[in-house]
């Protein structure tokens, strides 16, 4: 859309006010809202202004003054305001320079889709990411100093229920993919389909997931890096409004249960250019050469990647064997224990892709995204060969043959060590710049793995309390 289109837009839904939303550095959607009469077409160029110094990872209070800046091609009446609100999502710029903010997410995505360009490799990285979530009937948690819990119920659970005497629930591990009524939820997935779509975004499949309790998929059609992120958002934002108009509860934690699988969000990357896919060949597969080496890419970065693509502790709590978590780095066709996949529904040259699935949906896809391109890129210009493909089962494997299989990092700490130490290739057409990186280390070593290592979990009294 252009501006002037916007404005329409919102007359046409008789809009009373604008919703603007940008996101932080984490991964959450930040917003502020306007009536909709201050709306011009002047103010997709001059913005509105807001304090950055009450912005995770952003400004100083020194330099607190930054400017957000409505992105046209994203408006949407939202649909979930009581009263008709255009929501439009914004980019953020320095209010003197003008100069688009470096710790904008949505900035780095932006370069990171004209960096392609700027190689000649290809004009367009299409993503489709699948994220996984639980929806729970209730949920409470809480810490001090002198107290610490956590629970979460539903009535699928396989420790719930539900109705005495019903018992419609689902054993752990077992939830791909009954009907109803141990899968209770279709209705509710429904309803958050109709809301996507209603917003303008393409779904190809809704199911219940493996784990018990409510865990749920509801796939997207794949789009361009930058708008697909910005679909991903929307996505977050639908299944949790959806969740609370029906009084329960959507999380897309990696692994709020123990015992039972966690929460991923399998990426499909792929490159073309001029209309044509870059990725089918006669190469393993049918796979080309080029997008071999973009594997050996992922596989080399694959331990600073997951700073940015299992950006939390709890990521780490799923990065773990048993749980069908691909926690070692291989890659294989239709073999699902590979942390690099190559889906084989479909013969068709533009069916051809790879498929990341080691992220989780706590990522900031903006970060994410853009930061598993450029390492297939660095393995595309660099010509990095993935290995031989594993096409046994990795969960299977002897200790001797696991031990030459390489994996992904054990916790946030060691992620973050990688990341530190190997993070040239995100700074290339100056996609990532050193001061991000910096604040993101910073950020999360002291705000959330440092936070954890300090406080004392539950389950310590159990094993410690009589010692």
């Amino acid at each position: 859309m252009t501006p002037k289109e916007v404005l329409e837009l919102g007359k046409k839904n008789n809009a009373v006010m604008v919703d603007l939303k940008f996101i932080d550095l984490p991964g959450i959607w930040q917003h502020t809202s306007v009536p909709f009469h201050r709306l011009e077409e002047a103010s997709f160029e001059d913005g509105f202004g807001f304090d950055g110094s009450s912005i995770r990872g952003w400004q100083p209070i020194n330099a607190s003054d930054m400017l957000m800046i409505p992105d046209a091609s994203t408006a949407r009446m939202d649909p979930f305001m009581a009263r008709p609100t255009l929501s439009l999502i914004c980019s953020v710029v320095d209010p003197i320079t003008r100069q688009p903010y470096s710790r904008d997410p949505r900035f780095v995505a932006k370069k990171a889709e004209a960096y392609v360009k700027q190689t000649g490799i290809g004009d367009t990285v299409y993503v489709g990411p699948e994220a996984e979530f639980f929806v729970f009937d209730s949920v409470a948690f809480e810490h001090k100093g002198h107290t610490s819990f956590a629970t979460v119920d539903s009535s699928e659970g396989h420790w719930n229920s539900g109705k005495p005497g019903l018992g419609n629930t689902i054993r752990a591990k077992e939830g791909y993919f009954p009907v109803s009524p141990a899968d209770s939820l279709m209705d509710l997935r429904t309803t958050m389909v109709l809301a996507l779509e209603a917003v303008g975004i393409e779904v190809e499949t809704s199911h219940h997931e493996v784990a018990t309790a409510g865990q749920c998929e509801i796939d997207m059609k794949f789009n361009r890096l930058l708008p697909m992120a910005d679909e991903l958002m929307w996505f977050k934002y639908i299944i949790k409004n959806v969740a609370k108009q029906a009084g329960k509860t959507a999380t897309f934690m990696p692994k709020p249960l123990f015992g039972d699988n966690g929460s991923g969000m399998h990426v499909h990357q792929s490159i073309w250019k001029d209309g044509k896919p870059l990725f089918a060949g006669d190469a393993y597969a049918g796979m080309s050469e080029m997008a071999l080496h973009y594997i050996g890419g992922v596989l080399k970065h694959a331990k600073a990647l997951a700073a940015l693509t299992n950006p939390t502790t709890n990521s780490y709590r799923r990065l773990v064997p048993g749980y069908e978590a691909p926690v070692n780095l291989a890659y294989s066709s239709r073999n699902r224990s590979a942390s690099i996949r190559i889906p084989m529904f479909s013969p068709s040259p533009k069916a051809k892709r790879i498929e990341v699935r080691f992220p989780d949906p706590s990522c900031n896809p903006y970060l994410a995204f853009a930061a598993m391109m450029m390492a297939g890129l660095d393995g595309i210009q660099n010509k990095i060969d993935p290995g031989d493909p594993l096409e046994k089962d990795i969960y299977s494997l002897s200790p001797e043959e696991l031990a030459k299989v390489p994996h992904m990092p054990g916790s946030l700490d060691e992620a973050l060590d990688a990341l530190e130490k190997d993070h040239e290739f995100l700074l290339r057409g100056d996609v990532f710049t050193k001061d991000l990186i910096e604040t993101w280390i910073e950020y999360k070593r002291e705000r959330e793995a440092d936070a954890i290592r300090l406080r004392p979990v539950p389950y310590e009294f159990v094993l410690y309390y009589d010692t």
